[in-house]
């Protein structure tokens, strides 16, 4: 029985997305998409690269 209470909240919340009237800064978003698209290369960082590359695709053959 405890569905209804979680139930009520996303009724809330969706009804909620979905009447109030959102303020959208397209200019921020398209800088923001601008930029991200400069900073990624096509090389890895060392965030990126693969910890076990045992099983990585190219070293199966």
């Amino acid at each position: 029985m405890g569905r209804g209470r979680a139930k009520a909240k996303q009724t809330k919340v969706a009804r909620e997305l979905k009447y109030r009237t959102h303020e959208t800064d397209f200019s921020a978003l398209a800088q923001e998409l601008h930029t991200s698209d400069k900073s990624s290369d096509s090389t890895p960082s060392d965030d990126e690269r693969d910890d076990y590359p045992d099983y990585s695709e190219s070293s199966r053959d």
